[in-house]
């Protein structure tokens, strides 16, 4: 069995239903038995996961790890099966996710407080509350919260 020893993408991207992890040169390593084999970008290089699912998608790409004039060529799934770095992908995985989901809190929050707010003025026009609506008005103007 392959252990990872370092697994660190030298570029990460999400985009649409996708993550991209991209690998270079000492940023992802394997050892078999005590030796250390270090990623090489002759062929493949990066790891594509569904969004969704958090599947590998592109299970054909050929990585390659070098130990002087030795080399480990593997598909990706079989560096899946014959290796641990499916554990390693986890963990790179979760603070993109969580990141993700952040966002989408901050979005709804935001659109929550809009909401909030024109709901509010709506009120104060409806009690023709002038000094309401003029405070309500002088709050989104200063950059405060919507009240």
């Amino acid at each position: 069995m392959l252990h990872v020893e370092m697994m660190k993408p030298f570029h990460t991207e999400v985009k649409d239903n996708k993550i991209r992890l991209v690998f270079a040169y000492q940023y992802f390593s394997l050892r078999k038995d005590e030796e250390v084999f270090s990623f090489i970008p002759v062929e493949g290089k990066e790891i594509v996961l569904n969004r969704e699912t958090l599947q590998v998608e592109n299970l054909s790409e050929v990585f390659v790890f070098q130990k002087g004039n030795r080399f480990i060529r593997l598909p990706l799934y079989q560096l899946l099966l014959v290796s641990d770095v499916h554990d390693h992908l986890k963990t790179l995985i979760e603070p993109v996710a969580e990141q993700e989901n952040d966002e989408e809190v901050s979005e709804l929050i935001q659109a929550l407080e809009r909401e909030n707010f024109e709901r509010l003025m709506d009120n104060a026009l409806t009690l023709r509350d002038v000094d309401l609506f003029y405070q309500l008005l002088a709050s989104q103007h200063d950059g405060g919260t919507y009240v």
